[in-house]
C-alpha cells in the first residue's frame, strides 16, 4: 500500500510540473532555440598555417594556429581578438584583407611563403590559399590574421 501511495505522489508531482510523457519536460515550455539541431563545429573556427614556397612543392608547415571567433575570440593565434575583428571587417573574405597601419616597404626578393586558412566562417566552409613573394609582403597583406 505504501508503494502505491509513493508512486501516486510522484505521478501527481510529475503531472503538476508537466514532465509526464516527455522525459525531460513539456515541449511547449522548451525554448525554440533548444529544439534546433546543433552543429558539430562552432560558427567560426579556422586553422591558419604558413609554409615556405609556393604551396605546390609539398613543403612542411612552418607554423599553424587555431582561431575561433564565436562566441568569443580564442585559439592559439597570438592576437585572436584582432584577427577576428579583421575578418569580420572583411566579411570573411580573405582576399579583401589588408594591413591598415603605415605602409610597409618590402624588397622584391623572391622567397615565397604560402598561407592557408581552412575551416568554418559564420557557419560556412572556407578554404583559402595565397602565396606572397616573401614574409614582408605576407605581413603587409593583413594586420593580424596571417601575422603569427
Amino acid at each position: 500500500m505504501r508503494k502505491i501511495a509513493a508512486v501516486s505522489a510522484v505521478a501527481v508531482a510529475l503531472l503538476a510540473n508537466g514532465l509526464v510523457g516527455t522525459g525531460l519536460g513539456s515541449a511547449a515550455a522548451a525554448p525554440a532555440d533548444a529544439m534546433k539541431p546543433m552543429s558539430l563545429y562552432p560558427p567560426s573556427a579556422l586553422v591558419i598555417s604558413v609554409e615556405p614556397g609556393t604551396g605546390d612543392e609539398g613543403a612542411s608547415v612552418q607554423r599553424a594556429v587555431t582561431l575561433s571567433c564565436a562566441p568569443t575570440p580564442s585559439g592559439t593565434h597570438p592576437a585572436p581578438a584582432a584577427a577576428c575583428a579583421e575578418l569580420r571587417l572583411a566579411q570573411g573574405d580573405f582576399t579583401a584583407l589588408s594591413a591598415s597601419g603605415a605602409p610597409r616597404i618590402c624588397t622584391k626578393l623572391w622567397n615565397p611563403v604560402t598561407v592557408r586558412a581552412e575551416g568554418i566562417w559564420n557557419g560556412k566552409r572556407v578554404s583559402h590559399v595565397q602565396t606572397y613573394g616573401n614574409s614582408c609582403m605576407k605581413a603587409a597583406g593583413s594586420e593580424a590574421v596571417f601575422n603569427f
